[in-house]
């Protein structure tokens, strides 16, 4: 159950990655967009840390799987 929580965050942040890169928003638009801080999005993306369950849940909104 763990393993399986830690590949959905993955592919969270591959997600949000992508749809950052897509729509050309910078790490500090998106944490803004996110209400988190820049220095956040950015452990998230360089696999430091991995958003908690509040985070996710916006995460998923912003990508529309909410």
């Amino acid at each position: 159950m763990l393993y399986n929580a830690i590949i959905c965050n993955m592919d969270i942040i591959e997600e949000l990655q992508n749809y950052r890169l897509e729509h050309k928003i910078p790490q500090e638009k998106l944490a803004e967009m996110l209400g988190v801080a820049f220095s956040t999005v950015n452990r998230w993306f360089n696999g430091k840390t991995k958003p908690n369950q509040i985070q996710e849940y916006q995460i998923k909104k912003l990508l529309g799987k909410k």
